[in-house]
């Protein structure tokens, strides 16, 4: 028999996770779930130490970890092009990039894995890397380009002082024609294991709160202007560009980016993608 206990689920403290978690059902799925709100690095952390029990970590992450975590089937934070907030700010055009010093963000390993696989095996270059806390003034000033990502890549953007920005997932889908999967929502062995009746309530409820945050993204758009700012454009931009199913061609450009990532010898060892359950499910929950 199942054991019980409330599930430590992982919240990115983002704006681009809002149509996935704003309309997940609290009043009745409370039982079996409690919610922490995380940068992705820390998220990727506590996961890999076992308090917290899934989330969406970076894509990076799992790879890091496939043989210690399965993953949610139809649910992702991916791209097809532009993805809007994995931004690189550079003062040169980015071939003059090739021998440049470059500043990563340490909020997400996928992002900076991602730009060494752009500069090195598609560019053909090789930089210095120094990985810093977020801040576009601080890592422009020792340095010819950064990376940041989320709501940090967001508002540099919008006051950018007249730097060169490039989208890494429009860089990526030119180089390889695939979509780029930023993160996974990935569960621990164990916990699929001895709380399978949870594990499978919870993700219900993250399939529905994300149908309804397509179909009434206009509330999740209200959400982000009253607690960001930003104008109903610009949200209605960046929702419609991301994509939070995990489809076929989502997976073929994951496992693209861990094999490059394990020739480059960034991962350890090649990944295999796992599955918690075969198919999304059917049934619904009711209050």
């Amino acid at each position: 028999m199942n054991q019980q206990r409330k599930l430590q689920v992982g919240k990115i403290t983002f704006t681009n996770i809002l149509p996935v978690y704003h309309f997940f059902d609290e009043a009745s799925l409370g039982k079996y779930v409690e919610f922490i709100p995380q940068v992705p690095a820390e998220l990727n952390k506590k996961m890999k130490e076992g308090s917290i029990d899934l989330g969406p970590i970076s894509a990076f992450a799992y790879g890091e970890n496939a043989h210690h975590y399965s993953l949610l089937p139809n649910l992702s934070i991916s791209s097809t092009g532009k993805v809007m907030t994995v931004l690189l700010f550079s003062k040169k055009p980015l071939h003059l990039l090739k021998e440049s010093s470059i500043a990563l963000t340490n909020q997400s390993a996928t992002s900076i894995n991602l730009f060494k696989i752009i500069m090195e095996k598609f560019i053909g270059g090789k930089p210095s890397y120094t990985v810093m806390e977020s801040s576009l003034q601080r890592m422009m000033k020792q340095h010819d380009a950064c990376i940041l990502i989320g709501d940090d890549a967001t508002l540099s953007n919008w006051n950018n002082p007249g730097y060169l920005v490039y989208d890494l997932g429009d860089l990526w889908y030119h180089y390889t024609g695939y979509p780029m999967t930023f993160a996974v929502w990935a569960v621990r062995d164990e916990v699929v294991q001895q709380y399978s009746d949870q594990l499978y309530a919870v993700y219900q409820g993250f399939i529905q709160s994300k149908q309804r945050g397509r179909a009434q993204i206009g509330e999740v758009i209200q959400y982000a202007m009253n607690h960001f700012g930003g104008s109903e454009i610009h949200w209605q931009t960046y929702f419609s560009i991301l994509s939070y199913d995990f489809n076929e061609e989502h997976r073929a450009g994951l496992q693209h980016y861990y094999d490059l990532a394990t020739e480059m010898g960034l991962l350890k060892q090649a990944v295999q993608l796992k599955f918690c359950f075969t198919e999304a499910p059917t049934m619904r929950i009711n209050g």
